[in-house]
């Protein structure tokens, strides 16, 4: 944590316009915007729950099947999306709606992205403070704040730079404590690789593919990853600002895509190496320490177990490094770069000079860490266990489906105005927030919480963000067809690569 402060401190030097702050002076290396990407879509249940898939009793490397719509979703994010992030330099990934709809449109996607981000980091705040407890046993609501002001100081005092470099590091420590975790298992193991490569041949561990054609099946099929992968990575790889910043961040739309097409074969690797440590967990568990306390069910506190228990001290404080180094959040300042450049620089009464806007965005890093250590702190009081978080991290990410539809009508319909668009984005929501609620599950129904059906079977996840986009895109061009639909013809016809300016 300290070199994170001193990296925010040195690359922090002589940052005078937003320019700088926000987007790094538009100067970032491509490789820097990579494992910034693949960092920031990579949390500490990432690290500890992927390894659990392979680990449980039946698990495999099924999961992998979601990266092939990951990179299917990034390649046509790169031939559809990213050239409207370089024509004309864009300030947000929001501004472009406002070209081709208008101000509404633009203003209503920034409000939603700095709520639901701030909600969500909040809790993988929450989720990263729950790591240093266990590594350092202090008082819980002192780890949230202790994060929690790391963030904030790194962030704010180094911008967007900052926040790209730590990703590097981040990155590089996660990486590194998954193949040490990789490497004793199987040092471990009295035939080595070999034993594990029988283990997992006998007991179909190596498994990749399933043809299953379901919308409610509980496990990853090939379809589900293919096409609701796709869905997913291209509304948050090509719509949610989050991504988009590195993406604007980049030298040149070029290196923007080298960045966003290789980060797919990444995250593939990645979760390939995070399956095969769950697999060979399996097997060092089942032939060499039977735990009666460790279930194949329970697959989630597989690694910390191993980590804890199997590992020798200066390992325990590697592998705890890459826990925590993939739970922290770098949500602040996209979060005030939406704040400042779609909500305070539009309806400002005068234009803002170059210190003032620097002033508001500083003040907007330091607001919304506040917010976030503020939430988190709730939610511990609340006494929300890790389960009820990532279903709450479930429920914030479902705008991103009707957020690609948005982008859809923009990209695809050049008949379709604003009134029509945000009519088809309010009724994605619905339609998600009907699929999505009655099946939540809680450990216990507050008594306001009258959606609960138990008899409704869940929609397996990766399918949201497809059918909000489909709703959306669906709804909105018919009501392209009626009265509400009023083209403007200053905006810009069709925001495609070719569309006019």
């Amino acid at each position: 944590m300290v070199a994170m402060l001193g990296l925010g401190v040195w690359v922090g030097r002589g940052q005078k316009t937003t320019v700088d702050y926000f987007l790094g002076g538009r100067s970032l290396p491509w490789w820097a915007v990579l494992l910034s990407i693949v960092s920031t879509e990579t949390s500490a249940v990432t690290f500890l729950s992927v390894p659990g898939m392979a680990f449980a009793a039946g698990g495999d490397l099924r999961f992998l099947q979601i990266t092939f719509g990951y990179i299917v979703g990034r390649l046509a994010i790169i031939a559809l999306l990213l050239p409207l992030y370089f024509r004309g330099e864009p300030f947000t990934a929001y501004e472009v709606l406002e070209r081709r709809f208008g101000k509404t449109s633009r203003r209503v996607s920034s409000l939603l992205f700095i709520v639901t981000r701030n909600l969500a980091d909040a809790l993988r705040l929450y989720l990263a403070a729950l790591v240093l407890q266990e590594a350092v046993g202090l008082e819980m609501r002192t780890c949230i704040v202790i994060v929690g002001a790391v963030t904030v100081t790194y962030t704010y005092l180094g911008g967007v730079k900052s926040v790209v470099w730590n990703d590097c590091i981040q990155f590089t420590i996660y990486i590194i404590g998954a193949a040490v975790i990789l490497y004793k298992i199987l040092d471990g193991l009295p035939g080595g690789w070999e034993q594990f490569w029988e283990y997992g041949v006998e007991n179909n561990k190596f498994r990749v593919f399933d043809f299953e054609w379901s919308l409610y099946k509980p496990s990853m099929t090939f379809w589900a990853g293919l096409i609701g992968g796709m869905f997913l990575t291209g509304s948050t790889h090509g719509t949610d600002h989050l991504t988009v910043q590195r993406l604007l961040a980049a030298r040149s739309q070029r290196e923007a895509g080298w960045a966003l097409g290789i980060s797919g074969f990444i995250v593939l690797f990645q979760f390939a190496l995070f399956l095969i440590i769950g697999a060979a967990l399996a097997c060092f568990y089942e032939q060499l320490y039977p735990d009666p306390s460790l279930r194949p069910q329970q697959g989630d506190r597989v690694v910390a177990h191993f980590i804890i228990h199997h590992l020798s001290t200066p390992m325990i404080g590697l592998t705890l490094a890459a826990v925590f180094a993939a739970a922290f959040s770098s949500s602040l300042n996209p979060l005030a770069q939406s704040l400042v450049g779609d909500i305070v620089i539009p309806l400002a009464r005068r234009p803002l000079s170059r210190e003032a806007q620097m002033r508001w965005g500083r003040l907007a890093t330091l607001a919304f860490g506040v917010l976030q250590i503020f939430i988190a702190l709730v939610s511990y009081r609340a006494g929300a266990s890790e389960n009820v978080v990532n279903s709450v991290l479930g429920i914030a990410a479902f705008t991103s489906g009707p957020m690609l539809g948005l982008y859809l009508l923009g990209v695809l319909t050049p008949r379709v105005s604003e009134r029509p668009a945000i009519g088809g984005f309010v009724i994605g929501l619905v339609a998600l927030t009907y699929v999505v609620l009655p099946t939540i599950k809680l450990e216990t129904y507050p008594d306001w919480w009258f959606w609960h059906d138990p008899s409704r079977t869940p929609i397996y996840w990766p399918w949201l963000a497809t059918i909000g986009a489909a709703c959306t895109f669906g709804i909105g061009y018919l009501l392209c067809w009626t009265p509400l639909n009023q083209i403007r013809t200053d905006a810009d016809s069709q925001l495609s690569p070719g569309g006019a300016k």
